[in-house]
């Protein structure tokens, strides 16, 4: 369904689809206007930002009747209930609310690890930020470099799915001419691949890291039964 309006947050309200329904992960990411592979990172666990769930129904965009429609048939698209209303801005700068600022930094160093093409300006006006923080962030100058944890800028609240995707797309526009050449699917499938191999190595890490832990513990339990063995034979 090309042409129906995609949710206010669409990746906050696909983890509330895949948390609390049982529809297909087909269904949420095109309800949503996501890639399936996103769905399946975030029920697997392997999103590299962990979002907020959004309730669809409380937002009034989806009914539970539609729900349970596409719950009982895996090949039905859902329908949206009622779309988001746009908010136009006006001009100067933005306004973040003081409870989010502590955020920024967080959402810039997002940004900048997840969209190396926007640029230091367009980040600016979407955060509502200043260059130098950026800069600062960027070569890790920063004063609480060591606490920022990049987070998606959505998520956090400090702009729209909307104002974010507008500005990936311009930047895309000015991306250097060898990549404007590549034909549109073979850039979609290198996207797809490149996503596909950080969900490996991210679950190869998590792997990695249980077994070691497991191997910590075993060598733990075995130095506590050899010293209780040795308190024995002293006794």
């Amino acid at each position: 369904m090309a042409d129906q309006p995609t949710p206010l947050m669409p990746h906050a309200t696909a983890t509330w689809l895949v948390d609390n329904t049982g529809l297909s992960f087909e269904q949420i990411a095109d309800f949503c206007g996501i890639h399936v592979l996103e769905v399946q990172a975030m029920a697997d666990d392997l999103a590299g930002s962990k979002y907020t769930g959004r309730d669809p129904v409380h937002a009034g965009e989806l009914t539970l009747a539609e729900i349970e429609k596409g719950q009982a048939d895996s090949e039905y698209a859902l329908k949206m209930q009622r779309a988001p209303v746009a908010v136009n801005r006006t001009k100067g700068p933005r306004y973040t609310p003081v409870s989010k600022r502590q955020d920024k930094p967080d959402g810039i160093a997002w940004l900048i690890r997840n969209h190396p093409e926007v640029s230091d300006a367009q980040i600016s006006r979407l955060i509502g930020t200043t260059r130098n923080t950026i800069t600062a962030i960027r070569d890790r100058s920063h004063w609480n470099i060591q606490n920022i944890q990049p987070k998606d800028p959505v998520t956090l609240g400090l702009c729209s799915q909307r104002e974010l995707d507008a500005i990936v797309a311009k930047a895309a526009k000015n991306r250097p001419a060898e990549d404007e050449g590549a034909p549109a699917e073979a850039r979609g499938s290198s996207d797809r691949e490149r996503l596909i191999e950080e969900l490996r190595a991210e679950r190869t890490a998590n792997e990695k890291a249980a077994a070691e832990a497991a191997q910590e513990a075993e060598a733990a339990a075995w130095l506590e039964a050899k010293r209780a063995s040795e308190d024995v034979a002293e006794g």
